[in-house]
């Protein structure tokens, strides 16, 4: 595979991880690989966060990661998500 093909699908798999796993969280309904759902799609959303990193280190390396300055702020944004993501459903959601 060509290498910008293999950047095109790490930055798409990357994107795609952030909707999938931001309904889920919200708890909106989105069709996903999965299927509908919260949980389907939390789990796609994990599915292309670990399919995006692991091509992204088996192509640049580890080394590579931190001198990636787009694919690192993406990476720290959708974390970041993951981490506070339902904290912050449960603090602003209307009741």
């Amino acid at each position: 595979m060509e290498l910008t093909l293999i950047a095109f699908i790490i930055g798409l798999t990357l994107m795609n991880a952030m909707p999938h796993f931001i309904l889920g969280t919200f708890q909106a309904r989105m069709l996903s690989g999965f299927g509908f759902g919260n949980r389907a799609n939390r789990a796609y959303g994990l599915l292309n966060f670990a399919i995006s990193l692991t091509l992204y280190i088996y192509t640049y390396s580890l080394g590579g990661l931190l001198s990636g300055g787009i694919y690192l702020g993406a990476l720290v944004v959708l974390l970041i998500h993951f981490v506070t993501g339902k904290f912050f459903y449960n603090l602003f959601r209307e009741e």
